[in-house]
């Protein structure tokens, strides 16, 4: 007899939330039923979905009591520390965009391209990795397979719509010469070194996020890892120069067809005709872009990287998206 399945949105109602409705949408997924939560502020909006139109329910801690199979979260880690749970424990498999269950060690974190086996290693809650981890891993993890990475030193380049609706109205505003709601200081015609909150290290919190989830979705805890993390004013899509250190010598055209037969990742590499990737032309795919590869001078296995994707869907919504269609599998 076919199955019928249930999916709840939580936090439908935010940049990311109708982002995963987007995808959803494109994707057609074989979903019966969806159900859209927000907090008491947005709850009574009304969403149009796939030709229905539907009334989004405020969350609440019988919410779940509806029985649902999947439940995405795109509402904040303290929403999925309290509602996460209690969905689990009526047997729906959450998939969590924030940073509350990542470094959780019952809880996969899940690049479906990179470790998919993961998925199915679960105890009700799944977590998305942070959005400039994802990309970045998209592109190193068949490069650690071929060559074995020995060191990592990621350098972002941030979107403002990384930070929610407040970021993107912080750099419009900023245009207009007025203060900042969301950043320290005005990020229209600046470059803030600060991504999230300064620990007792001197990192940001971002910057932490970036180093531990790489080591943990790549299943190598010892690996070292630095990062720099910083916010520009581009509307949206991460771009990150990312340098690699590897044990194994490499051919640059190897390692470039290693690139190129990978799951979710395009290689733009043409600077004859100068062709490498960017912000606006990578807005609203799905696949991580990849260009201006060239060897590291300065050491004997080393390589340069120029990683670009959009954060709001492949950073979030399309990769929590795709955990779901792998649980349909």
């Amino acid at each position: 007899m076919y199955k019928k399945y249930k999916l709840a949105i939580v936090g439908a109602t935010g940049l990311v939330g109708r982002t995963v409705l987007k995808v959803l949408e494109e994707k057609n997924l074989p979903i019966d039923e969806y159900y859209f939560f927000s907090s008491y502020r947005s709850a009574g909006s009304k969403l149009n979905f796939m030709g229905k139109e539907y009334i989004v329910k405020e969350l609440k801690e019988d919410s779940f009591d509806l029985g649902f199979d999947f439940a995405i979260f795109s509402a904040g880690s303290d929403t999925a520390k309290k509602y996460a749970p209690i969905a689990s424990s009526k047997g729906c498999i959450v998939v969590d965009n924030s940073s509350a269950f990542r470094m959780d060690d019952d809880v996969p974190l899940v690049i479906p391209e990179v470790n998919p086996e993961d998925i199915y290693k679960n105890h009700g809650i799944i977590a998305n990795p942070n959005c400039s981890t994802i990309q970045a891993v998209c592109v190193l993890k068949p490069l650690d397979d071929s060559y074995k990475i020995k060191r990592i030193v990621y350098s972002t380049y941030q979107a403002v719509s990384g930070a929610g609706m407040l970021g993107l109205k912080d750099l419009e505003n900023g245009i207009k010469g007025k203060s900042p709601e969301k950043f320290p200081y005005p990020i229209f015609n600046n470059c803030l070194p600060h991504i999230d909150v300064f620990l007792g290290n001197g990192y940001t919190k971002e910057e932490e996020k970036m180093i531990n989830e790489t080591r943990k979705i790549l299943h190598r805890p010892n690996l070292k890892v630095t990062a720099t993390t910083v916010r520009v004013p581009v509307e949206n899509c991460h771009s990150e120069s990312i340098n690699v250190e590897f044990e194994k010598d490499f051919n640059l055209s190897d390692l470039k067809d290693v690139l190129k037969s990978s799951p979710g990742i395009i290689v733009y590499d043409d600077i004859q005709n100068i062709k490498y990737p960017f912000a606006t032309m990578v807005t609203g795919h799905d696949e991580v872009y990849v260009g201006r590869l060239r060897r590291d001078l300065s050491v004997e296995c080393g390589i340069n990287l120029w990683v670009v994707a959009d954060n709001i869907r492949k950073g979030a919504a399309t990769n929590a998206v795709q955990i779901v269609e792998k649980l349909l599998l």
